[in-house]
């Protein structure tokens, strides 16, 4: 097709020809919004590199997911910041720990939202890793344990998918099976199976209290490098029982999530990252962007990849501009 045979200008002309011809086409259906549960009432605590988002207490989690349903989000992803960190992580896994809580309180007052919890132990152990430590070395298979009993004190308080994002070798196996002998094989398992070493992860950890407390993650989050590795990991994840597997982080992985979904036959999820959130917001502050339109281009291009959920602090924003 050669001009001026063909005109793409033609369908171009009118929004309603636009509209018509679209071949991606976000809904709120696509989005997941990130809370972060911290101990206390009444404590709504900024979080300074991602304005507009904050440290909640079970009263304002609450809040939050009922301003997320009612814009048309249909679930949440909470992580919990603890009261008190130790070695092995008590507080993942206590029955009264933060998650659980707010888990118990979204459940009872907000019905209609679906409840996910992220699975890790980072934010929990003193040292700041997602797994135990044993003479200054991850133990991977030391961390099944623990990274299962948190999935099913999880979902014992209610939570209706459990998100393990650990990155240690074997976990999804582990969980799935602890959660189909306790009696929750209805319970799916969303896996960041796909999780690099990024640079955009710094506003998270401080919004989680997550920051490694010595070295860093590289032996167990992946390399940026790597694409061949994301569909191992992927496949294994698959083969141990996971019923979503994600790609995080989202924006400079659209490769990777393409590749998965022609890979994979599973729902593939994308976590549109703290940092990237954060870049946005603060281009809008300085006024050099339009964040709203910025936004929205952003959730386009990571759908458009092949994502069919995306993790995002943009959610209500999105979904209210959706709705218009």
């Amino acid at each position: 097709m050669l001009f001026p045979d063909f005109r793409g200008r033609r369908l171009r002309a009118n929004k309603n020809f636009r509209r018509m011809i679209r071949e991606t086409k976000l809904s709120c259906d696509d989005f997941i919004l990130p809370l972060f549960a911290i101990e206390g009432k009444s404590v709504k605590k900024p979080i300074d590199s991602m304005p507009g988002h904050f440290q909640l207490s079970c009263d304002h989690i609450v809040t939050a997911a009922k301003e997320a349903c009612d814009a048309g989000v249909p679930a949440i992803i909470l992580f919990g910041v603890p009261d008190k960190k130790d070695p092995l992580a008590t507080r993942a896994y206590a029955s009264d720990a933060i998650v659980q809580k707010a888990v118990q309180a979204v459940k009872e007052q907000v019905p209609d939202i679906t409840v996910i919890t992220d699975v890790c132990l980072c934010a929990y152990t003193d040292h700041g890793h997602c797994g135990v430590v044993e003479n200054g070395i991850i133990d991977n298979d030391a961390s099944l344990d623990l990274l299962a009993k948190t999935a099913l004190s999880h979902v014992q308080a209610g939570a209706d998918m459990v998100a393990p994002s650990d990155m240690m070798d074997g976990r999804v196996g582990e969980i799935r099976q602890t959660l189909d002998e306790e009696g929750f094989s209805h319970i799916p398992v969303m896996s960041y199976a796909v999780k690099y070493s990024s640079a955009f992860y710094g506003p998270f950890r401080e919004a989680a209290e997550s920051a490694p407390q010595f070295g860093d993650r590289k032996t167990y989050q992946m390399d940026p490098a790597n694409s061949l590795e994301a569909i191992r990991e992927a496949t294994m994840d698959v083969e141990e029982g996971a019923d979503i597997i994600m790609v995080k982080p989202a924006l400079s992985y659209l490769d990777i999530i393409y590749r998965l979904k022609e890979e994979i036959d599973l729902p593939i999820a994308a976590y549109n990252v703290s940092g990237e959130y954060s870049i946005i917001k603060a281009g809008e502050m300085m006024g050099w962007v339009n964040a709203k339109d910025l936004i929205m281009e952003t959730l386009l291009s990571i759908k458009r990849a092949g994502a069919d959920l995306i993790l995002t602090y943009s959610a209500i924003e999105a979904a209210r501009e959706l709705n218009k």
